[in-house]
């Protein structure tokens, strides 16, 4: 069990909605850039989202999405959000981890027949740096389960996505959002840069970061107020999360 698993939960019964589909450059900042869904990389590897969308939000969150969107285009007229994935079923969370296991194991020419144990345990513990265990639990949802987070990176225009100095989903010390702080080159500089702006934006309309990913935003979930309860300059920390799993 991860820290913010503990954090308990009150569903305040926001329904799930559809994220508008559009864009600043079609002059509407309250819509946003993503891909088709039949298109989503995890649609596209065999996820079966059973009918539903990966661009999905809790009616609250997506509020607190246009609001970021809009301060983005304030402060960088020429940015806007492209959106990689928000709802996520345990299904598909559960398709994604062994996914992801399975990749690990190819990269690095293993079987998972010949595993010594400590091998399996390492594996897994990488794993689950970066993708929460698909739970059933009631009380232990996913993050992307719940409706209250989503990943998102930068672009200039449609489809043309800005370079932030590592991929989305990419199981690497690159994904830390603080990878790039003590960065010397103009190139990182401008990684370093583009990750601080998204992250402020994000911040400013009441988002939180994972702590190990640079494009994880969450708003209302366990995570966040754990994240909030560690943050000594939030003098009334929340204490319950208001979103729990949607199925």
């Amino acid at each position: 069990m991860k820290p913010y698993q503990q954090i308990a939960i009150a569903d305040c019964g926001e329904p799930l909605v559809p994220i508008p589909r559009g864009g600043p450059y079609h002059g509407n900042p309250d819509q946003f850039f993503m891909e088709s869904p039949s298109l989503h990389p995890y649609v596209k590897l065999g996820a079966d989202y059973g009918g539903k969308s990966p661009y999905f939000l809790r009616s609250g969150v997506l509020a607190a999405l246009q609001v970021a969107q809009a301060e983005l285009c304030r402060v960088r007229p020429d940015l806007m959000f492209q959106i990689f994935d928000a709802y996520r079923p345990v299904a598909v969370q559960q398709f994604m981890v062994d996914y992801t296991y399975q990749k690990l194991l190819k990269a690095r020419s293993l079987s998972a027949d010949h595993l010594t144990a400590a091998q399996q345990a390492e594996i897994w513990d990488e794993v689950h740096q970066f993708w929460a265990a698909p739970s059933l639990d009631p009380a232990t949802p996913p993050p992307h389960s719940t409706g209250a987070a989503v990943d998102l990176t930068l672009a200039i225009t449609r489809g043309c996505k800005v370079e932030m100095g590592g991929a989305i989903d990419e199981i690497s010390p690159r994904s830390h959002p603080d990878y790039y702080a003590t960065a010397t080159t103009p190139t990182e500089r401008s990684y370093r840069r583009l990750r601080t702006q998204l992250r402020d934006v994000m911040e400013r309309a009441g988002f939180r970061q994972h702590p190990n990913e640079w494009w994880h935003f969450c708003l209302g979930d366990q995570m966040w107020v754990w994240l909030n309860q560690q943050d000594s300059q939030q003098p009334n920390p929340p204490q319950q999360a208001r979103y729990g799993r949607c199925e």
